[in-house]
């Protein structure tokens, strides 16, 4: 894609799987990629704290008309609803723009990676929920 919008950031203000990072580091972990990447970095729209929310995302998603596309600090920074999910690839993809999770280094362009990305979150769910068995 050679578009010359550049990509925003999506950086979060809460914890991205129980744990807190900075958002200078979120930052810098970002940017780190695009340049890997060859991609134009745009500052990062933040995330507000509430859990659940998702306005900041949302706003970004607006934007996209005018962006070759997002970079997400983390991939778990998305909803954990799979059709919430389902959602945001759909509003990216169907305006031929493209989603990066620079912390996990994957992409998705096509509705085939989609299927990767969704299988790396829900070995994580997976992995996440109580797997003790009863002796």
């Amino acid at each position: 894609m050679t578009m010359t919008g550049g990509f925003r950031g999506y950086i979060a203000s809460r914890p991205i799987r129980d744990e807190r990072m900075p958002q200078q580091i979120q930052n810098l972990v970002i940017r780190n990629y695009a340049v890997r990447n060859g991609l134009a970095f745009k500052l990062s729209a933040t995330e507000y704290a509430m859990p659940g929310c998702f306005m900041m995302l949302n706003a970004v998603i607006e934007e996209l008309p005018t962006l070759d596309g997002v970079i997400l600090f983390s991939m778990f920074m998305l909803p954990t609803e799979r059709e919430g999910r389902r959602r945001i690839y759909s509003q990216i993809l169907d305006q031929g723009r493209e989603l990066h999770a620079a912390l996990e280094n994957v992409s998705v362009r096509t509705w085939s990676e989609v299927a990767r990305f969704e299988d790396i979150l829900l070995v994580d769910q997976f992995a996440a929920t109580d797997l003790s068995l009863a002796v």
